[in-house]
């Protein structure tokens, strides 16, 4: 962009652009490299062993994250948005609204469980890990992922059943709640003694949908379609 100073055009400097594009480069790289380590020890590393485990030093990511907390947000940012593009990619390509729900359903439980460690870390529990919860605020980025994937999961419902966007979002927020739940306590009970992904995927999918869902298109159907024959819809 060309900026007018005095009556004549002046251009950015070439050099604070590839500075920029430097900095925004490396602090990608450190975020990568702090998901790899809280991957390997846990969401209790400490900033000394995620440092160590970059080749680099705590300094560095101080200089580029200002404290832990700011290290936090960064990896939760990196999550979601991976986490998000995978739903959005499994609800576009669902044939049926049934089917997108389970797609969603299942990719995240997909996802928590490829990496416990750094799912934990971001959402603050720590579960098993040495870092206590403070107690503080759930990073931005968790929020505004939550928000976005409400409108994601009100889409398929509210194509099944025809509600106003009021109900549909009502509803999917109260579902992304309860897959969130399900998958938190799935994780912390050893996957549930052996209860697979494809096991609660099922399970929570049929629970959300045999709810309002079947008893909404029932209601709009005037009876002559029964919630069972949803869950097939897409066979």
């Amino acid at each position: 962009m060309t900026v007018a100073t005095n009556g004549r055009a002046t251009r950015p400097d070439g050099r604070s652009t590839r500075w920029d594009d430097h900095r925004a480069q490396r602090r990608t790289s450190l975020v990568r490299e702090a998901r790899r380590a809280i991957h390997e020890i846990g969401p209790g590393a400490s900033m000394d062993e995620i440092a160590a485990m970059a080749g680099t030093s705590k300094s560095i990511y101080y200089r580029y994250f200002d404290d832990k907390a700011g290290l936090r947000l960064a990896v939760a940012e990196s999550v979601v948005k991976g986490m998000h593009r995978l739903l959005a990619e499994a609800a576009a390509e669902a044939p049926t609204p049934h089917a997108a729900l389970r797609a969603m359903v299942r990719t995240y439980l997909q996802t928590i469980e490829s990496s416990p460690q750094v799912y934990w870390f971001v959402t603050r529990t720590a579960l098993g890990g040495n870092e206590p919860d403070d107690g503080t605020a759930r990073p931005e980025a968790l929020g505004a992922y939550l928000d976005s994937v409400i409108t994601l999961v009100a889409e398929p419902f509210a194509r099944a059943v025809h509600v106003p966007p009021t109900t549909a979002a009502a509803w999917a927020a109260g579902a992304v709640g309860f897959v969130r739940g399900a998958g938190e306590w799935w994780l912390g009970h050893t996957r549930a003694d052996g209860q697979t992904r494809d096991d609660l995927t099922d399970q929570v999918t049929t629970w959300l949908w045999n709810g309002p869902v079947g008893v909404l298109h029932h209601d709009d159907t005037g009876g002559a379609e029964p919630s069972r024959h949803l869950e097939k819809q897409e066979s």
